[in-house]
């Protein structure tokens, strides 16, 4: 009996993986490493937050002091309980909502940048837009889905939203904050992050945790060892802060950086310029995080311009491809001791 037990509890987190979506991406340049329906279009709960922190935060002035009003009353769920009247700073309301994700400080922050929630979500679209992911629709600055409607993204576009955000200097020190306290007008507050992977996984930069019923429990973590940077995503999966440990272990256990161009050190044999002693270089070396058993898979192009006319120095351009596909390209510099 007991067998039949634990093999019917193996079978429904199998399951219930199998109905998830995750994704693990590199930082640097949106690279999918891993994942699984990483494009499937699925309810994001709060993790919406990292969006609507990050309009905020490019938005405003975080000393400012924002007054709560009216609009606090729409909010429900989670909440760090603001009442109309307190006055907090921009930076603490941010604090408030993405270590305790409170629904009532993403509203009242919404309303300070754009006057309305509608003007600020089209600010939130907006971004969208510009980031050329065609999967995610905002339709508010919570994640709330209690009624028809609801925030649709998926893992990936949740992934490349959170990379911009990790750009931020001041979204990067809130995303990785484990402890918090402010105080209002009125009251004095005391936070402490939701997400665990903070707290039992020490390589952990970030995260933001979700939960509704109709979404379920969704979760965007951060972490960086080794100077590789990851952000992972999972929307509709239990067990999601052992699942992203795990998952950041063998990550890291398996890619590196490997150093592919060294910018003055560039391959290149062209008897015209040699004459003239002339040495090509880059602005940047560039790595490559991949398993050593793929780097057989990497090929480096370098082609010249035809027109010896040159512009800012510019005489070609280096191409890095992952088997067929381009996954880098630089311009290649010229530098010429003439006689």
């Amino acid at each position: 009996m007991k067998k039949i037990i634990v093999f019917l509890f193996v079978f429904l987190i199998n399951v219930q993986r199998i109905n998830a979506s995750y994704v693990v991406l590199n930082q640097d340049d949106n690279m999918v490493i891993e994942g699984s329906n990483i494009h499937e279009k699925r309810l994001i709960a709060s993790i919406t937050k990292v969006m609507t922190a990050y309009i905020v935060i490019n938005n405003s002035n975080l000393n400012d002091i924002v007054t709560v009003g009216e609009e606090v009353n729409q909010a429900h769920g989670s909440s760090i309980y603001l009442v109309k009247g307190e006055q907090l700073t921009v930076n603490d309301l941010l604090y408030g909502m993405i270590l305790r994700s409170g629904n009532d400080a993403a509203i009242v922050l919404a309303k300070y940048v754009s006057g309305s929630i509608d003007e600020f979500v089209k600010l939130m679209n907006s971004e969208v837009i510009k980031l050329g992911l065609k999967n995610t629709v905002f339709m508010n600055p919570t994640g709330l889905d209690d009624d028809i409607k609801g925030n649709i993204s998926t893992a990936y576009d949740m992934g490349v939203i959170t990379n911009l955000a990790m750009k931020n200097k001041i979204f990067r020190k809130i995303f990785k904050t484990k402890h918090y306290k402010c105080k209002s007008n009125i009251k004095s507050f005391d936070w402490y992050n939701k997400n665990k992977t903070l707290y039992n996984y020490k390589y952990t930069t970030g995260g933001k945790t979700g939960y509704t019923k109709k979404a379920y429990r969704t979760l965007i973590t951060t972490a960086t060892k080794d100077n590789i940077d990851l952000t992972i995503v999972s929307l509709n999966m239990s067990d999601d802060f052992n699942f992203h440990k795990n998952k950041y272990i063998d990550i890291f256990n398996k890619y590196k950086k490997y150093l592919i161009i060294n910018k003055y050190d560039l391959n290149i044999n062209n008897k015209f310029y040699k004459k003239r002693k002339c040495s090509f270089f880059m602005k940047n070396n560039y790595y490559y995080l991949t398993k050593k058993d793929l780097l057989k898979n990497l090929r480096v192009e370098y082609v010249l311009n035809k027109d010896v006319s040159l512009k800012n120095n510019i005489i070609g351009s280096a191409y890095v491809y992952d088997k067929n596909k381009i996954v880098f390209e630089d311009p290649i510099y010229l530098k010429c001791i003439d006689k």
